[in-house]
């Protein structure tokens, strides 16, 4: 009788398991990576998120997008006026990416940017 119950288990087991491996919805992963700081300039604020202005390696300018700020952060600096386009700013961030798989087993890989701490310079 024992072995019975046994046996259920594991078949009952086994069927969720493959059951929940044939979802359609979209799955979802992130890996979290360390603090970065750069210098920029603040460019302002638009519906898909922050940006502002820095010079790379190559002594180019080039825009960085951040889609989220800490709150914190935004009771300190008030990123949505224009009186602070054109500021100089020291943005630390952090950058998770999200690896998303459709169901034909295709994925894609988003980074997102989070301002953890600015400071005006």
């Amino acid at each position: 009788m024992k072995s019975k119950n046994i046996i259920q288990i594991v078949l009952v087991s086994v069927f969720m398991l493959t059951i929940s491996s044939f979802k359609s919805e979209t799955k979802t992963a992130s890996i979290n990576q360390e603090e970065k700081t750069i210098s920029t300039i603040f460019d302002g604020a638009e519906d898909y998120g922050y940006n502002f202005i820095f010079t790379n390696d190559d002594e180019d300018e080039s825009t960085i997008t951040f889609q989220n700020v800490n709150d914190d952060v935004l009771e300190a600096f008030d990123l949505k006026s224009e009186a602070l386009v054109g500021t100089s700013m020291k943005v630390t961030y952090t950058v998770v990416i999200e690896t998303e798989e459709d169901e034909d087993g295709f994925e894609s890989e988003t980074e997102i940017l989070t301002i953890t701490k600015l400071e005006q310079i």
